[in-house]
């Protein structure tokens, strides 16, 4: 196992080369030791150079929806009005802090998705 740090892109193309090659090792392997310790360094690697920017709040809310089969009926349901429901999808009505609540309870959207601005 000859494991090193990813710093640059060439490191980090190379590394998930090994691991799609050792993907199927056995656990407690040489092998399966290096694709845990390549799964942590690529990991790592991709939070800091290669971060993932968090979903739109209502967008969230929509795809949610979209998961649960949930009509604007159903949303209604938990925000309040049906009128209101309209509003905040076509980002007409911001989230107050009640329906950020309501929604993560819900619909377990992170409250950090939903609390971030929006146009």
């Amino acid at each position: 196992m000859d494991v090193k740090l990813i710093k640059t892109e060439t490191d980090y193309k190379a590394a998930l080369q090994r691991l799609e090659i050792i993907f199927d090792a056995e656990p407690d392997t040489v092998e399966g030791d290096e694709l845990e310790v390549l799964g942590v360094l690529i990991d790592n690697y991709e939070k800091i150079h290669l971060p993932i920017d968090m979903p739109d709040p209502i967008e969230a809310i929509k795809f949610r929806m979209e998961q649960l089969n949930y009509s604007n009926h159903d949303l209604a349901e938990i925000i309040g009005l049906k009128s209101r429901v309209s509003e905040i999808l076509n980002k007409k009505r911001k989230l107050s802090i009640g329906m950020i609540r309501k929604l993560h309870k819900a619909l377990s959207i992170p409250t950090d998705v939903l609390v971030q601005e929006y146009k």
